[in-house]
């Protein structure tokens, strides 16, 4: 690359990449301080945003913090970060009064009496989620992102993509985005990453098709730390047809039951908690019993109200995949990334002026496996504290020379960044899925770095935006064979099985 310093540079106060929850947190908050606020984004649409699609609710302490400590740490089988879970459950309340209810007036569901509808989901032991419907997340981002796009302090970019870090000793100084073939420079005093998860590595996600781990893959290349990427969360109740879609936990909470394909209730063999068991044993109990009686069924007759009243919206997405009945099938789904961008309870990572909220960040949280409706709330929590401490810094765009990147031959064939995707969703669907072994593991991170080799021999000389999605989505899938390798003790969403060679002494003996 060379490097020419910019006549007259894009500044801002703080960046935001990311329109999600965490990012319009970061972004309002900032703002609210007083900086020029510039938010970035790949979204054309809120339904893009991995926030748009959070079905369950956004989890409160009804105001019994040490009970939903002690469920979130219970879920995440005794591995999350107990001094980050005290940062969380001790301003929950406090950040959904303050943004959700006062500022963006959020109409959450209530009662016949007035009051809210609290409900309940797996691994829960008490009502205290906040709902609209099974759609909360559709009915926060966009007021959410309305508010911002109206605030006089933050400017909204729909449509861009950050491609990398600008960074000079130590410290990031804002991004590169895809608005100039060779890289448009965009310096800031802070940059707070909220890019969301990494769907787009599998097959079959919750998550939006963009999601593919930008994020965490320039960070990583930046020099951050990252930390618990083995921990990949798969729902167990998504739709197990094409177009797979998620059946909110809130159902099970409000009685809906599993069946096998012999129509038994079988969650009451695997966990004393049966079908709200944590959401790692239910997927893995899923699909034991889909591979052994061959389907699997969520029965929503049990439910206390009618189902097409109480849940429009996922009985709309039923009717559009032709299921008229009240059994519907399901299977696991890739739907949260646990780790992510180490960082601290504001949000900084182990770079300076480099901060990570949301889906993208490890705060400790969420350890091994993440409690259900505790994302959009980590996400606000995590936005705000971070948008507080990035507006305490100065934009230096004059002490540093942003790269540019080549941008010289001609382009790819239409299909080239499609096929390598599918490779790579082949891999990560096969070898780094619900359950995994030591050698699919190191078959993995072997077709990977060869992929990751294919990838980086084109993206030398061209900027298109989904070579570099590509590039990211390949990164942050050989950090998570990476870390997958490193760890083999079965923990939460991390479950490894027997090896070739463990396999055959056994069957020797």
């Amino acid at each position: 690359m060379s490097a020419t310093a910019p006549t007259d540079p894009e500044t801002a106060d703080v960046l935001v990449v990311g329109s999600g929850i965490a990012g319009c947190a970061a972004a309002l908050q900032a703002a609210r301080e007083g900086s020029d606020v510039l938010l970035v984004t790949k979204a054309e649409r809120p339904d893009d945003a991995s926030t748009d699609w959070a079905q369950g609710g956004i989890s409160t302490t009804r105001d019994e913090p040490e009970s939903l400590k002690a469920d979130i740490l219970e879920a995440s089988d005794g591995t999350a970060d107990p001094s980050a879970v005290d940062v969380l459950v001790e301003n929950a309340d406090d950040a959904v009064e303050d943004v959700l209810l006062e500022t963006l007036e959020i109409e959450f569901d209530e009662t016949d009496d007035g009051e809210f509808d609290y409900t309940r989901e797996a691994a829960h032991s008490a009502y205290r989620i906040l709902h609209v419907d099974a759609a909360t997340g559709t009915h926060i981002l966009r007021p959410f992102l309305n508010h911002v796009d109206g605030h006089e302090n933050i400017d909204v970019r729909q449509d861009t993509a950050a491609l990398d870090l600008v960074t000079h000793e130590g410290r990031v100084h804002g991004v590169l985005t895809d608005e100039e073939p060779t890289g448009h420079p965009i310096f800031a005093g802070a940059t707070v990453l909220a890019t969301g998860g990494v769907g787009a590595l599998y097959t079959r996600s919750t998550n939006p098709d963009d999601a593919t781990g930008d994020g965490i893959a320039m960070a990583a290349l930046a020099g951050a730390d990252v930390a618990d990427l083995e921990y990949v969360q798969f729902h167990p109740t998504a739709y197990a047809g094409d177009d797979p879609f998620l059946l909110s936990e809130a159902l099970r909470g409000e009685g809906a039951v599993l069946r096998n394909g012999d129509g038994e209730r079988f969650m009451d063999d695997y966990h004393p908690l049966g079908d709200l068991a944590p959401r790692d044993v239910v997927a893995r109990a899923v699909e034991t019993e889909r591979e052994e009686t061959g389907d699997v069924v969520l029965d929503v007759r049990t439910l206390e109200g009618e189902f097409a009243e109480e849940y429009p919206a996922i009985a709309e997405k039923c009717r559009d995949r032709g299921i008229e009945g009240e059994e519907i099938p399901v299977a696991p789904c890739e739907h949260f990334l646990c780790g992510g961008i180490d960082v601290d309870d504001r949000g900084r990572t182990t770079l300076d002026r480099l901060y990570a909220v949301g889906e993208c960040a490890r705060t400790g949280v969420h350890g091994a496996n993440r409690l259900a409706s505790t994302s959009l709330l980590e996400g606000l929590v995590w936005g705000l504290r971070a948008g507080e401490d990035a507006a305490e810094f100065d934009v230096e765009a004059e002490i540093v020379e942003a790269p540019d990147l080549r941008n010289s031959d001609p382009d790819l064939p239409e299909r080239f960044a499609a096929e390598k995707s599918i490779r790579l969703k082949r891999t990560m669907d096969e070898y780094l899925g619900l359950e995994r072994d030591p050698d699919e593991i190191a078959r993995a991170s072997a077709v990977l770095r060869r992929l990751k080799g294919e990838i980086d021999a084109y993206i030398r000389t061209r900027t298109a935006r989904d070579l570099y999605e590509l590039r990211n989505a390949c990164v942050t899938a050989l950090l998570i064979a990476r870390a997958a390798s490193e760890n083999a003790e079965s923990t939460g969403c991390h479950y490894v099985g027997e090896g070739d060679e463990e396999k055959a002494t056994r069957a020797s003996r």
